[in-house]
């Protein structure tokens, strides 16, 4: 092994070693991502809006804490931002323990299930850019790019893991089944995460040359490329909140494993592809992606089986995959070091945005548009996104 192969394998066991929390939180989100979308219409009783709601409102919760997670991490270090996601996404599981346990008080259940998500959201927003900022603290910024993916791996790659074992807990008979189940497992995981984050080194945080740039400065800088985000992330908003009851009104089966094939590609396009990034630029590499993803929200649109549904979900995740590793490369690189968890929160929140609005909104369209129109409205805001890609080629430097 040549002495970069060494240092290369070096650098990504350190980035494994912390990437571990986001793995853990994402699986947390996983978990109840197909059980609570059906457990809000079919148990609790309430209509598609609100179960679109009871998925979104996480990333609401998330879009929400951004600034408070960058501004924390570049002040006080990673290290604490991630201790704290997790303690927070701890007590988000318990919450939603509490919801299965009292679903047969539905308005009561219903209220545990909404603060479960909104905790998950804000230990979601900690966690994971506290882990990115930590691992680019102990490899370096000139691997941003490899640590943002890692990052997105663990995301999608927790998703694809939680998903289907939630719902296999949540179809076992009671006691032993159900959200408490979901719940209980969701807790457990980020106890041993907090725990475990507990004992690592912290860094320090990055010195600056001047004092740190307002939250709402640094959100403009990164705005021309927060808005190919948001246009890429409605694909994700879609198949998060809105492709559970799709197959159910279809009275298919599968919804977890279209979920997990969602996350399996995602992961599966960040190990082959992002190197790509810095060889052909994130601009190139975003609008293949957001093409792919269009596609695939196409081929939602117009299959009528579980196995074109399987694949359109595939490619919309193959898709999405590099959207924001191409996008967040360069929306950091418009700040100085000292404002790159600022920057790195900021830049999120148009993903939160997105897919925080796309649940309940998505969920409108189907009630008066029904589900054949639910993924051509998505396709063609990832199309959008696009047209905001090319448009970013004459974006002064």
């Amino acid at each position: 092994m040549s002495g970069s192969q060494a240092s290369s394998v070096s650098h990504t066991r350190r980035i494994l070693a912390v990437v571990l929390f986001n793995l853990l939180c994402y699986i947390d989100i996983g978990l109840p991502m197909a059980v609570i979308p059906v457990f809000v219409n079919q148990v609790l009783g309430y209509n598609t809006v609100l179960a679109g709601l009871a998925v979104s409102v996480q990333y609401l919760a998330t879009f929400a804490s951004r600034a408070s997670a960058g501004r924390q991490t570049d002040r006080l270090g990673a290290k604490p931002t991630v201790v704290r996601g997790l303690a927070i996404c701890t007590l988000s599981g318990v919450m939603l323990l509490l919801s299965g346990a009292l679903m047969h008080f539905a308005a009561l259940s219903m209220g545990l299930l909404i603060l479960s998500r909104i905790l998950l959201g804000i230990g979601e927003s900690w966690t994971a850019t506290g882990a990115i900022m930590w691992n680019i603290g102990r490899v370096g910024a000139a691997r941003t790019a490899q640590v943002i993916s890692w990052n997105g791996v663990t995301s999608y790659g927790g998703i694809a893991l939680g998903a289907p074992i939630g719902q296999v807990l949540s179809g076992l008979p009671l006691p032993f089944g159900g959200l408490t189940m979901v719940g209980l497992l969701s807790a457990a995981l980020t106890l041993f995460g907090f725990v475990l984050a507990r004992r690592y080194e912290p860094v320090p945080p990055v010195p600056g040359k001047g004092p740190p740039m307002p939250f709402k400065a640094v959100f403009m800088r990164v705005l021309p490329h927060g808005i190919v985000l948001a246009c890429g992330s409605v694909g994700f908003g879609t198949i998060s909140a809105c492709l559970a009851l799709f197959y159910a009104h279809n009275h298919w089966q599968g919804a977890a494993v279209a979920l997990t094939g969602f996350g399996v590609m995602f992961s599966l396009m960040r190990f082959l592809f992002a190197r790509q990034i810095d060889r052909r630029g994130g601009l190139v590499v975003a609008l293949v992606s957001l093409v792919v993803e269009t596609l695939g929200l196409v081929v939602l649109w117009q299959c009528d089986s579980v196995p074109g549904a399987a694949l359109g979900a595939a490619l919309t995740g193959a898709g999405f995959s590099l959207v924001f590793p191409a996008m967040g490369v360069l929306a950091v690189a418009r700040v100085g070091p000292e404002n790159r968890g600022s920057a790195l929160g900021a830049f999120s929140v148009f993903l939160d945005i997105a897919v925080g609005l796309s649940g309940p909104l998505l969920g409108l369209v189907i009630q008066t548009m029904g589900y054949g129109a639910l993924f051509l409205v998505s396709a063609l805001f990832t199309f959008a996104g696009v047209g905001a890609t090319i448009a970013l080629k004459f974006l002064p430097r």
